[in-house]
């Protein structure tokens, strides 16, 4: 007699369909056959022309990256630690706003010394000033600790730069790409455990996706300022082409085939997919990715996306470092 056929759902967490969807999944090379590709998109990257920084020389963007897509008109960053790093990183920025009654603090003095180096204007405004710029920016009631930096919109590195940036680095590429994350805290979340534990950068899709707004700066204390994040028009075709280049894809979600703790490839170059908490991760993407990894939970259904980078990130730079 058949075996009755699971009508489960997606799962919540970060992935989606059964393990069932990869079965029968061709074209996949095993890790000795596609180091190899790794070298030859080395050598290609050297030979491109290069910026005094090592960034790729045709475009400049916040944070370092290439310039790529972004919004219009100005925004306001707020919150000391995202101000300051956004200064550190020479983020282009034409105003720094500061309260007149605060408290001596480090932070502040920094910021200010480092707008003034910058030549960027310098205005003290009234707190109440400040709420108001806040809320027309579109964060009413924003803490805003007395400070504020209008910035230009982000702009997002290529794809194919980020890949160039990463596999130049001293250690074997890490890239975090998010799969239908929609929530900017989540991404500014995300990016501040990426940047604890060495990725090299995020990737994230055009479309239904967060994207780099002041949300998401002040969630990840100013990580966003030094973290590129690359935005591709299709999520898959760009998943495939790191595929292609020797980059191995893991995507996190509880109903997986192999365990956290048991991710060989976890020393080589990766990609780490995260879903949405939802949703999971989408046909797709979950289609495109090596192997499908879990998170061993008790207690709870499923974690926060952020949450679910945090610890795999963890487990892949711990591996790594056991390998030294």
């Amino acid at each position: 007699m058949p075996a009755k056929k699971s009508k489960k759902g997606p799962t919540k967490g970060s992935g989606g369909k059964g393990r069932r969807s990869l079965e029968g999944k061709k074209g996949t090379l095993p890790a000795e056959e596609r180091h190899w590709y790794g070298d030859r998109t080395r050598a290609r990257a050297a030979a491109r022309p290069q910026a005094a920084d090592g960034s790729p020389a045709h475009g400049g963007g916040q944070g370092g990256g290439a310039a790529s897509r972004g919004g219009s008109g100005p925004e306001l960053l707020i919150g000391r630690n995202p101000v300051v790093e956004a200064l550190r990183a020479g983020v282009p920025a034409a105003k720094f706003f500061l309260c007149n009654s605060l408290d001596p603090d480090a932070r502040v003095t920094e910021a200010a010394r480092l707008a003034g180096a910058a030549g960027i204007e310098i205005l003290e405004v009234t707190r109440a000033e400040l709420d108001r710029r806040c809320e027309s920016n579109g964060q009413p009631g924003a803490a805003h600790q007395g400070v504020g930096l209008q910035v230009r919109p982000y702009r997002y590195w290529d794809p194919a730069d980020l890949l160039d940036a990463a596999q130049r680095a001293d250690s074997p590429a890490l890239i975090v790409a998010l799969d239908g994350v929609t929530d900017p805290h989540n991404l500014g979340a995300i990016t501040r455990s990426a940047a604890a534990f060495g990725a090299h950068g995020l990737l994230i899709p055009e479309r239904r996706s967060a994207g780099v707004t002041m949300a998401a700066w002040k969630t990840s204390a100013g990580t966003l300022a030094r973290l590129p994040v690359a935005q591709a028009t299709n999520l898959t075709r760009a998943l495939e082409s790191y595929k292609a280049e020797g980059l191995f894809v893991i995507g996190l979600d509880a109903d997986a085939d192999v365990p956290l703790d048991g991710l060989d490839l976890a020393t080589g170059p990766l990609v780490v997919v995260v879903g949405s908490e939802g949703k999971g991760l989408s046909r797709l993407v979950r289609e495109s990715c090596d192997t499908i990894v879990s998170i061993p939970i008790t207690g709870a259904e499923s974690l926060n996306a952020s949450v679910a980078a945090g610890v795999s990130l963890y487990e892949v730079t711990r591996r790594r470092s056991s390998t030294q």
